[in-house]
């Protein structure tokens, strides 16, 4: 009797349980050590997610900040065309990874792509590196088409991992935290706070979301935590410190209102 091999097995749906956030949560803290390890868990869990909200087969998937493409082979594994984009040649590189065949240079704040391009518009950890997220977040609206899905996910700057490597030094300040990293690493952290790490908040986010009027609003949930917390995003000041990530959902609509 022949096995299956691994490219046939069927990916698991995505389940919200409270195993999969411990899991998620004990891949984080191997981030820095074991690279492979934990990026390759968050593309597994992340494909999954999207393709619980737009189903993945055959559908053109473009990857807002996809770096050095560890999330390419597990949206790949779903039926997905997978397109990354980066503005940072470097971090197509980062951990030895070369960037797949449909990577793109180029600013998430200026899309390199026609009105529509893509059926899912998908980003993971970028918006609280940019200047002006909300401006990449409309572009990445722009971009998708009429029905399709855009999936913005993003750590907020009040929960304990805002300020990345210097947390939770952050509550005190960014410019703080960057100084006491320095001192104590002898070495500037790699998010550099008002240069490429920003204090970015749910309130912002869900703001920015109720305001499309191109784009219906399908979930607003802590994407790390189970499915039977998701009521701390609809609490103000809570869900900024509780959430720690945030996922928007929004479905393009079919015809613009006002057109």
């Amino acid at each position: 009797m022949s096995t299956r091999g691994e490219a046939d097995v069927v990916p698991a749906a995505f389940r919200a349980t409270w195993a999969r956030s411990v899991h998620l949560f004990r891949s984080f803290l191997v981030e820095q050590t074991d690279p492979d390890r934990f990026y390759g868990e968050l593309a597994v869990d992340s494909a999954a997610q999207v393709d619980s909200w737009h189903p993945l087969q055959g559908a053109l998937l473009l990857d807002v900040g996809g770096g050095p493409g560890f999330f390419a082979e597990a949206f790949e594994r779903r039926g997905a065309t997978y397109v990354a984009l980066d503005a940072d040649a470097g971090e197509m590189r980062l951990h030895g990874r070369e960037p797949g065949p449909r990577t793109v240079l180029g600013s998430g704040t200026a899309l390199p792509f026609a009105d529509g391009s893509f059926d899912v518009v998908y980003s993971s950890n970028v918006l609280e590196h940019v200047a002006d997220p909300w401006t990449m977040a409309d572009e990445m609206v722009r971009v998708t088409r009429a029905g399709g899905t855009v999936i913005c996910s993003y750590t907020l700057w009040w929960g304990p991992w805002g300020g990345h490597e210097t947390a939770p030094w952050h509550l005190l300040g960014g410019d703080f935290a960057a100084r006491r990293y320095q001192r104590k690493h002898h070495r500037p952290p790699k998010n550099a706070y008002g240069r490429s790490l920003f204090p970015v908040t749910a309130a912002a986010g869900v703001q920015w979301a109720h305001e499309r009027a191109d784009a219906q609003v399908i979930a607003v949930a802590p994407r790390y935590l189970p499915r039977s917390l998701a009521w701390i995003s609809r609490v103000p000041g809570l869900r900024e410190v509780a959430s720690w990530n945030l996922v928007i959902v929004l479905r393009r609509r079919a015809v613009d209102v006002g057109t």
